[in-house]
């Protein structure tokens, strides 16, 4: 293995949306940093099973569904 070509793998802490934590190693960031996620397990739709929203950032969403109106999505 070649030296000096990999990133550092070390230690940090993982902060889910609910509050709670985990260690885990990581090439984020240095040393016991922290890791904040916006979206994780306990809280997407995709795990938890709740509904999903479009969201129609600049009418793409509106401009789509116009388009393809008459196809029977």
């Amino acid at each position: 293995m070649k030296k000096d070509i990999h990133p550092d793998y070390h230690m940090i802490t993982v902060k889910m949306t609910d509050g709670t934590t985990y260690q885990t190693r990581s090439t984020y960031g240095k040393e016991g940093d922290t890791l904040t996620l916006d979206i994780d397990p306990t809280a997407h739709p995709a795990w938890t099973g709740g509904s999903q929203k479009l969201m129609d950032a600049g009418g793409r969403v509106s401009k789509f569904k116009k388009k393809y109106e008459g196809l029977g999505f």
